[in-house]
Parts: structure tokens; C-alpha cells; sequence
């Protein structure tokens, strides 16, 4: 008796993966803008549990269905299903990787910022290595949509966020949400590194 084949037709499969794309970058476009399930629903003019199916991958929206989502989050289509070059990189070597003296949002004295993730539109994380030098600070503060998340590789430094202080030597970490006024400085006598993660990329 002849096994039958169970594997997918290679399109079915590029659209699951698709679905799959767009889910994602649907909840991510939603959770930046704060909004709820609900609210990004009845602002688009549908329903919340089809809107689930859709973040999860599992249902595709209708054309004009997803116009109105883009709208409302103030995004586009093509950001919806843009995808990584087949022949992007995924290895940065040290030494190798960009490194940034003066950056159009990250301004501050005594700062470069060392690429982990290269600028790509296709990239929902931005990556860098915070690089300040003793006295060096950051210009702000700053206020931008997303979620930020470090780590202190070396050094000292003082991360102010919505007005707050906080003193943090080597190995300490931190989360909050970008749109809270945020700037640091190194306060300590030698250079800081912080390994620095934010979502969505905003340089």
C-alpha cells in the first residue's frame, strides 16, 4: 500500500508562513501603539476573535479589512509582508560590525553606538552596544513608540526614565516602555558598554 504524501504543496506552505509574518507584525504594530485587542477591533471595524485568529497566524484578513488596520496603527502593507533578503547576514564578527559615532536619535557626547542587528526593514529588533565614554551622556530626553530592554556590560552608568534616576554598575539590567522619557549618562571614571535591545527599530 502506497504511503500518501502529507506534505503541504510548497504554496500552501509560503502562505501559512505568510500568515504567519503578518500575524506578527500585526501584534508587534499593535502592542507599540499600547492598544488592545479590542480597541485596534473596533476601531478597524471588526471582530475580535477574528482578529486573534489573524495575530496568530491562523486566518488572513480581507484587502480592504487590512487597509483599515494599517490605517489605524499608522503603518503600511508592505511592512506587513516585507521580508529579509534570502542573502542577508546572519553572523557579525567582532570588529567587523558598524559602529556609529553620532546617530540621528541617539545624540550625546561621547557616545558610539557598535550595529548588532544592521539596519534592515526587515528586522523587528534593533540591536546595539551603547559605547560611552567617561562623562559622556546621551542628548534627551527622548520619547518614541516601543519597549527597550539592557543589559550593563562595563562600567557605571545613570538611566533616567520618566524623570527617575537609576544607578546601574555591570551586570545590572533594565526594561521599559519607549514612550516614557528616557536619557542616560556614564558616571562612572572609566568607559560604559550597555547592550541595548529595542522594538520596533527606530533607526
Amino acid at each position: 500500500m502506497n504511503k500518501i504524501d502529507r506534505r503541504r504543496p510548497e504554496s500552501e506552505m509560503d502562505a501559512t508562513v505568510n500568515a504567519a509574518r503578518l500575524g506578527t507584525r500585526l501584534r508587534l504594530a499593535r502592542q507599540t501603539r499600547g492598544m488592545t485587542l479590542k480597541a485596534l477591533a473596533t476601531a478597524a471595524n471588526c471582530s475580535e476573535s477574528l482578529l486573534s485568529k489573524i495575530e496568530n497566524g491562523k486566518a488572513s484578513p480581507s484587502l480592504p479589512m487590512l487597509h483599515r488596520l494599517v490605517e489605524v496603527l499608522e503603518t503600511n502593507i508592505g511592512w506587513m509582508f516585507e521580508q529579509v533578503d534570502d542573502d542577508e547576514a546572519i553572523v557579525f564578527r567582532a570588529g567587523a560590525r558598524p559602529l556609529i559615532s553620532l546617530d540621528a536619535l541617539r545624540r550625546g557626547e561621547g557616545i558610539s553606538l557598535e550595529r548588532i542587528i544592521p539596519y534592515s526593514p526587515g528586522h523587528l529588533l534593533q540591536c546595539n552596544i551603547h559605547h560611552i565614554e567617561a562623562d559622556g551622556e546621551s542628548e534627551g530626553p527622548i520619547q518614541h513608540v516601543g519597549e527597550e530592554v539592557g543589559y550593563v556590560l562595563a562600567g557605571r552608568i545613570k538611566l533616567i526614565v520618566d524623570g527617575k534616576g537609576h544607578d546601574l554598575a555591570t551586570g545590572d539590567a533594565f526594561v521599559f516602555r519607549s514612550e516614557l522619557p528616557h536619557h542616560y549618562r556614564n558616571i562612572g571614571k572609566e568607559r560604559a558598554s550597555i547592550f541595548w535591545v529595542n522594538t520596533p527599530a527606530t533607526f
